[in-house]
């Protein structure tokens, strides 16, 4: 048997559908696991390998290759319960997992060099071409260089690095574990469980032109996929994944609040008398929905074009990609206003919804998730200027 069709068969005891079914046990020892993960600055191996029984590695993966092909709202309302249980793992899960979507539109026999064995292989990455060296050689490209937020990368047994070609522009090169190492420097204030080490490449290794994704190709989205879900830009599934965590790390929030408040010393029923605690909580609950409404809104509008094979225009793709960086601030002030009035023990280390109130502030240092520049790009556009971002 082939190893496509092996993956096909493996693929068959978890359809489409099943997988969401599959989570609430995966839920619980993802909550479990949670100081573990913060202690160990890594996600736990028993979650891990308990997300990837659900199917959650398989989510993007191309159905031929063992995927499940899923919607991106089923996607990501699966990564926000997993939030509910844990941010970092949610984090850290959610972008490995997300990488098969961006394999899936590069050369085939990348797909079977990663998938073609085991549809839940695990893949990291580091997107920021600082630190990375490139040398043009016959039939690829010599590779060197430090990156650093690879998140979850101690799972993974590949990489996707980004870098740029002289000449050429900007291209991600997926670079097999054996060609770099990982060095342990993830000491964070928050988000402490993503394990985001830096990936470190010493000496040039050969990374040929087929495991390479140009970003224009990216922006352009060919691919050669039956399915129109890899239609869907993919920098409008990757920047989704980098934010929607917090999500469900605020959903937590207001359910831990809730339940401080009934366990306090003070009488409950004054908090609901309490003009300012009530609309706190009511500001909270509006500001999640609002967020969830519009990521959900702009995923159904994208998948209703490219089911019927209609383009999905720079113009929504500039705001979406504006409404993306906008969670992150939204969720910094949905904590920000429970954390205020949290009470006296939620100063003291250890305190769940001081941890959350870190791992949402630590989230708006990623470049995916500072507004400034995409609000700049969305009143240029909408003035009649071209695009100017290659990533939407």
């Amino acid at each position: 048997m082939s190893s496509a069709a092996m993956a096909m068969d493996n693929a068959a005891k978890l359809e489409s559908g099943e997988w969401l079914a599959n989570l609430d046990n995966a839920l619980k020892i993802v909550a479990a696991n949670s100081d573990k993960t913060r202690e160990d600055r890594r996600v736990a191996d028993e979650s891990m390998e308990a997300l990837k029984k659900t199917g959650l590695m398989r989510a993007f993966l191309p159905a031929r290759l063992g995927g499940l092909e899923v919607s991106p709202q089923e996607f990501f309302a699966a990564q926000i319960q997993i939030a509910e249980a844990d941010m970092s793992t949610a984090w850290a899960a959610g972008i490995i997992a997300v990488h098969s979507f961006q394999i899936a539109l590069m050369d085939e026999k990348a797909q079977i060099d990663v998938y073609g064995d085991d549809p839940d292989t695990c893949v990291s990455s580091s997107y920021n071409p600082v630190g990375g060296k490139t040398e043009r050689v016959d039939g690829g490209t010599m590779l060197s260089g430090r990156w650093g937020w690879s998140s979850g990368s101690d799972h993974c047994t590949w990489a996707l690095l980004g870098a740029i070609i002289p000449g050429e522009g900007y291209r991600t090169f997926l670079v097999p574990r054996s060609d770099y190492k990982i060095e342990d420097t993830w000491f964070s204030m928050g988000l402490q469980g993503t394990g985001s080490n830096d990936i470190v490449i010493d000496e040039p290794v050969f990374v040929p032109d087929y495991r390479t994704h140009k970003q224009i190709d990216g922006f352009k989205g060919v691919h050669s996929q039956e399915s129109p879900l890899f239609d869907i830009p993919w920098a409008q599934i990757f920047i989704r994944v980098v934010s929607s965590a917090a999500i469900g790390a605020v959903k937590k929030a207001v359910r831990l609040f809730v339940d401080n408040s009934a366990q306090s010393s003070t009488d409950p029923t004054k908090l609901q008398g309490d003009p300012d605690i009530t609309r706190r909580l009511a500001e909270v609950r509006n500001l999640v929905s609002e967020t969830e409404a519009v990521m959900y809104a702009n995923f159904s509008s994208m998948m209703d074009a490219v089911c019927n094979d209609k383009e999905i225009t720079i113009e929504d793709r500039v705001l979406y990609r504006y409404q993306a960086s906008l969670v992150i601030e939204k969720m910094i002030k949905a904590i920000d206003m429970l954390f205020d009035v949290a009470g006296g023990r939620s100063v003291f280390t250890g305190s769940p919804i001081q941890q959350i109130w870190h791992d949402i502030h630590i989230a708006r240092a990623h470049v995916a998730n500072s507004p400034t520049a995409f609000a700049r790009n969305l009143g240029a556009v909408t003035l009649g200027a071209e695009n100017t971002d290659m990533f939407i």
